[in-house]
């Protein structure tokens, strides 16, 4: 699992049956403190997760059994919304 930010939303009017209900989401990784980084990619959103949010991202096989369809060609997943990141003893508020 990874810790992501939402970046933006991505729109496919044609794509594979596995994934029409799919609501496709941009992220970017993460480090604790909030600060995206690297390139963005595509995950699809289990949690109903909105821009700017920090979010855990699932990867690979973990993602297609979190969709519920080890077909899917999906390889990243939003698994859950963050609140608050505790590191080296410091903790911060993520804003909603």
């Amino acid at each position: 699992m990874i810790i992501a930010q939402v970046v933006g939303a991505a729109v496919a009017s044609l794509k594979l049956d596995a994934l029409q209900a799919s609501k496709l989401l941009v992220v970017q990784q993460a480090g604790a403190n909030g600060t995206a980084a690297g390139p963005a990619f595509l995950a699809v959103d289990l949690v109903g997760a909105g821009e700017g949010e920090l979010v855990i991202v699932s990867q690979g096989s973990s993602a297609r059994m979190a969709i519920g369809n080890d077909r899917s060609p999906a390889d990243a997943a939003i698994i859950g919304i963050l609140d608050s990141v505790s590191y080296w003893g410091a903790q911060e508020e993520m804003e909603s």
